[in-house]
């Protein structure tokens, strides 16, 4: 499995490499196509079983809310993205209420589907505001947000593999450990601190600390999250799109976590 995850990740790499750079549309594109798939994924997991007629149209509804809220973010309009949001919630209330007669169980589906929206696109709409604020430091922050989850993930995977012998929350998740998740938090400052040195040597080295501890606990709150939802959803992983990694939603539940915690960084702090 190990060896499938490295063959996949490799090669992934060239191709995300060059979204990153490129950046503008074709990198809203990519979220938007890794949103679509991962709220696919979302509803595997959370609406595994279901059958009520309201399925469809809030699935639908879902998938159009993704794309809007994306857009905003690429029109570097945190306001609007808001509103979008809003409409959401308001647009998913008045569809319920109309289907209500015909199907007892939509507000069961309607809350999934507002969870999937606040949980995925709006999550995601974070990378595109960073990394679509500026040009060459819009990339090289969405690499250091990268970089730093990523490298996190691999750490807590290793060292739990090898040193892990105090379960860290088995009721989610029964694999992991209190010392894979302190090697993440390791990884995610040493690989930072490389990164920061080389791309980014202007940042103030306590402040750098922070947010690398910080982005490293998010990014195994995300993990924590999806490994909950699949436990509920009685699901081993979100689906099978990438060998070795499970799902897309697998893969980035890290990541959007950490997301708005960079952005916050980058804006207001920093």
């Amino acid at each position: 499995m190990h060896l499938k995850r490295w063959i996949t990740g490799l090669v992934a790499l060239p191709f995300l490499i060059y979204i990153i750079v490129r950046g503008g549309m074709v990198f809203t594109l990519f979220i938007g196509l890794v949103a679509l798939i991962a709220l696919w994924e979302f509803f595997r997991v959370t609406l595994n079983g279901a059958d009520n007629l309201s399925l469809v149209p809030m699935k639908i509804l879902a998938y159009l809310y993704a794309v809007l809220i994306l857009w905003s973010a690429h029109r570097l309009s945190p306001a609007f993205i808001l509103n979008s949001v809003v409409f959401c919630f308001w647009l998913t209330g008045f569809v319920s209420i109309l289907l209500f007669k015909n199907d007892p169980l939509v507000f069961e589906t309607a809350k999934k589907q507002i969870l999937g929206i606040l949980y995925i696109p709006l999550l995601l709409s974070y990378l595109i505001l960073v990394r679509n604020g500026s040009a060459i430091p819009g990339a090289i922050w969405i690499f250091f947000i990268l970089v730093v989850v990523f490298t996190g993930d691999i750490g807590a995977l290793y060292v739990g593999t090898f040193l892990g012998k105090h379960k860290l929350y088995p009721a989610l998740s029964p694999k992991k450990t209190i010392e894979g998740s302190m090697g993440g938090i390791i990884a995610n400052i040493f690989f930072g601190a490389i990164f920061k040195m080389i791309f980014l040597p202007e940042l103030p080295w306590g402040t750098s600390l922070l947010f690398f501890i910080a982005l490293g606990a998010a990014g195994q709150i995300g993990d924590l999250f999806e490994s909950g939802l699949k436990r509920v959803g009685h699901i081993k992983d979100s689906g099978g799109i990438l060998p070795g990694h499970g799902g897309i939603l697998d893969r980035i539940d890290a990541a959007m976590y950490a997301a708005p915690v960079a952005y916050m960084f980058k804006v207001y702090i920093f």
